[in-house]
């Protein structure tokens, strides 16, 4: 009997999960990184829900514990969305499907990162300027954030289906 947990697809989807974590300490422009997509590609790939969620969390944890930056709860929080944004590929992924899931979760990892970065009130006044200038002082965080998440999730997403094509116990059955 075959276990329906450790397959094939599990081990590689979770390497390249791993993969996508240790990104993260390549030098690298700020928010230019591998982990929107990471979140987005274990959504989309892990079969079970909730490894789908817990897989790139726990990928981005242990990475975080060895960058200086610390646990933002903002952080997490963005990515969990961004689970849920891959479960709505799953079994459709394709080139615009990722394209579309790509930028709506760039666009909501800045809009709730910068939410909070604001809200907790450290760099900007708690006013509604305070937010806009939160905001606007984050555009070229957001624009890494949404060229890294493309490049990335192309790389995964492409990567992926080539190897689905070159073997085949790789795909959903």
């Amino acid at each position: 009997m075959e276990n329906k947990l450790i397959n094939p697809r599990f081990a590689v989807v979770t390497l390249i999960i791993i993969a996508a974590s240790i990104t993260r300490f390549i030098p690298h422009p700020p928010n230019f990184t591998a982990i929107g997509s990471l979140a987005l590609f274990g959504g989309a790939m892990y079969s079970d829900k909730r490894l789908a969620i817990i897989m790139p969390l726990l990928a981005m944890a242990i990475s975080d514990l060895f960058i200086p930056s610390g646990f933002l709860p903002s952080v997490y929080f963005s990515f969990a969305c961004i689970v849920l944004i891959g479960f709505l590929m799953r079994n459709k992924v394709g080139i615009a499907n990722v394209a579309v899931a790509t930028v709506t979760s760039a666009v909501l990892f800045f809009v709730v990162s910068n939410f909070f970065m604001w809200y907790s009130g450290t760099l900007y006044p708690k006013t509604n300027a305070g937010l806009m200038v939160c905001y606007v002082a984050a555009i070229p965080f957001f624009w890494n954030m949404l060229a890294g998440t493309a490049f990335f999730s192309a790389l995964f997403f492409g990567g992926f289906y080539l190897l689905e094509k070159r073997f085949p116990v790789l795909a959903v059955k």
